[in-house]
């Protein structure tokens, strides 16, 4: 699964009802949060490795694996880890910037 097809549940946020309104953080069963989401994504970039190492043993054994099938799994678990690193930039950099403001 491609980490990027997650982000269609941005859409289920919904807009604050006023100013000064906090929304309330419940651990229900319905509710995901941002650490499932996190793991979820982690463990697809760790399964697309996984397939690739696999295709690509396949492919060197002789095990009925094509070369196209091992170069596209290969080329999908670098996307899905470059992916990957990039949004823990992101997280990493958003981070120092809050740890940098002022109360």
């Amino acid at each position: 699964m491609d980490p990027l097809l997650n982000l269609n549940t941005l859409n289920q946020i919904k807009p604050l009802g006023g100013q000064g309104e906090v929304p309330s953080i419940t651990q229900g069963s319905n509710s995901t949060g941002f650490r499932d989401l996190l793991e979820r994504a982690l463990n697809e970039v760790n399964q697309d490795e996984q397939v690739a190492v696999q295709e690509a043993r396949n492919l060197m054994t002789g095990q009925g694996t094509d070369m196209h099938t091992a170069i596209l799994a290969v080329q999908k678990a670098d996307v899905s880890f470059n992916t990957m690193m990039a949004v823990r930039s992101k997280l990493i950099d958003a981070y120092r910037e809050v740890m940098r403001m002022q109360m």
